[in-house]
């Protein structure tokens, strides 16, 4: 499997707090864990020639992992399409955290994507409630983190094909923290914790979450449906 990781890495540049937590960047942590599973795990961000998504990288790219937050107006309109095109034709999509409001999730979900949040160092304890899916496998009842940012509902995406998890944070309120999206061939998944300035990616329950969702999104070699004016595979009879 081909898995590329996707940062805008820019709060590693100018927040020390972020640097000092990840000193090689976000996409860098997340790609040392999912190097243990896959031997092709590569890094792209966001001030690389064409974001790092060229047209080569992304054909060869079975699943894409897309972490941002401050830059995502920055994101070339052209190459967000070009990111919607591949899942359509089956690359797997894992959106994390802020990257709910990146122009290629928008895009394959159709809606502003728009909640609700608060950085106030709140507990949240992400609760699983499909146990039988393979994105859970590994991990107990729920997942406690000590200290990230609140998303809270109103989630304006469409209803889930799956929801895997809901968050409930200390101030009160609830998320749909795990949701599955299919999307043409392509499988989108979007997973919530994950905020620059909190640890949460050296989190080993979170890293078996992510590490799920990559094999999960995975493209199985489904059928390529064909489209537009078709000839009959059988011949047809001439009604009188």
């Amino acid at each position: 499997m081909n898995v590329l990781v996707w940062n805008e890495n820019r709060h590693e540049k100018e927040n020390q707090v972020v640097a000092d937590i990840y000193p090689e960047g976000i996409h860098s942590a997340i790609a040392d864990f999912l190097g243990e599973d896959h031997e092709n795990v590569k890094t792209a961000t966001l001030d690389e020639e064409e974001h790092g998504l060229t047209d080569e990288v992304l054909a060869e790219t079975d699943v894409l992992v897309w972490w941002g937050h401050k830059a995502h107006d920055e994101v070339r309109d052209e190459i967000a399409e070009k990111v919607k095109q591949r899942v359509l034709e089956g690359m797997g999509l894992v959106v994390l955290h802020s990257a709910h409001f990146s122009k290629p999730f928008k895009k394959l979900m159709g809606t502003s994507c728009d909640l609700k949040w608060r950085e106030a160092d709140e507990k949240e304890r992400i609760w699983v409630v499909d146990p039988s899916h393979p994105i859970t496998e590994g991990i107990g009842e729920f997942i406690e983190i000590e200290k990230e940012e609140m998303y809270g509902e109103h989630f304006d995406i469409p209803t889930p094909e799956e929801l895997i998890f809901v968050s409930w944070f200390e101030g009160g309120e609830v998320f749909r923290s795990g949701a599955t999206f299919r999307r043409g061939r392509g499988k989108v998944f979007y997973f919530r914790p994950g905020h620059e300035t909190y640890p949460t990616y050296y989190n080993k329950e979170v890293q078996t979450v992510i590490r799920n969702g990559v094999k999960w999104a995975k493209n199985t070699e489904t059928p390529t449906p064909v489209y537009g004016n078709a000839q009959p595979l059988e011949e047809i009879s001439t009604k009188s």
